[in-house]
């Protein structure tokens, strides 16, 4: 795999996960009754995003390293996935 596929894919993964791992102990204004004047009640309390990150970058390297493995050193590619639906060639 190409050094360019291989970030473009790690970048996939992270941006999903960022977006898996975000909710995740996440305390708002309201669970906290302290809402800022001019915020909504469900903003975050606390920042965390370095955090949050750093999370996000651990698990997008696990799914990658194993997707890799897969890939590349087993031999697994999406042609190998079942087809489902016959084609009406």
């Amino acid at each position: 795999m190409p050094i360019a596929t291989g970030m473009a894919v790690y970048f996939i993964f992270w941006w999903l996960t960022l977006f898996t791992v975000l909710p995740i102990g996440l305390r708002t204004q309201a669970d906290e009754d302290d809402v800022t004047l001019g915020t909504v009640p469900s903003a975050p309390h606390k920042h965390r995003m370095g955090r949050v990150f750093l999370v996000t970058t651990i698990i997008s390297a696990l799914i990658f390293a194993v997707f890799y493995i897969v890939n590349e050193k087993l031999g697994y590619g999406v042609n190998n996935l079942p087809v489902l639906y016959p084609r009406l060639d």
